[in-house]
């Protein structure tokens, strides 16, 4: 288990999951693109993210539909 590739992949998505993306194959797709772009640039393998997860893709999916901008300040 890559503790790496699970904390990665949440700050990623708190990151990059605006509130504004729409649920779609489109989205989704180019997201997951960008995700797999930047765990490589900082040298973290697709692998390490997809023994966390059963589905990239309905984990980036599950993160648009539940998006949750968290407390404002």
């Amino acid at each position: 288990m890559s503790s790496r590739g699970i904390n990665f992949l949440d700050q990623w998505l708190a990151n990059n999951v605006p509130e504004t993306t729409k649920a779609d194959v489109i989205s989704v797709d180019e997201l997951t693109n960008k995700l797999i772009a930047d765990a490589k640039a900082l040298g973290i393998k697709r692998a390490e993210i997809d023994e966390e997860v059963d589905s990239l893709y309905r984990t980036i999916l599950d993160a648009i539909v539940h998006y949750d901008p968290g407390l404002t300040d």
